[in-house]
């Protein structure tokens, strides 16, 4: 089995990872660095590919999955009510300033 080959994965896997890689690209990592983390992240939580005769039987360890929600959930906690609403107010500002110019774009 040539290195990279995912033939030894289940659907579920496969899905998993699409998962993961599509939430790492919304952050903005680029797409190969997404798709490595995600194919890592899918090996630490269940070991590897689960297709018989590669290593099925082993437990589920949801922890890699949780980490990161956890990490970004303790970053917005560690900041002010005050500056968690004045981020919401610049973005507020900022959507109105878009709309307001596609309007004015449309109308020309």
């Amino acid at each position: 089995m040539p290195r990279g080959d995912k033939s030894k994965y289940t659907e579920k896997q496969k899905r998993q990872a699409e998962h993961i890689e599509q939430g790492y690209e919304e952050q903005g990592v680029p797409e190969p660095e997404a798709e490595k983390r995600a194919w890592a992240t899918v090996n630490k939580m269940s070991g590897g590919g689960k297709l018989s005769g590669s290593g099925r039987g082993k437990p589920v360890n949801k922890a890699p999955a949780r980490k990161g929600g956890k990490k970004g959930g303790a970053a917005s906690a560690a900041r002010s009510a005050r500056s968690k609403s004045e981020s919401a107010r610049k973005a507020a500002r900022t959507r109105s300033n878009l709309k307001t110019r596609l309007r004015t774009l449309a109308s020309s």
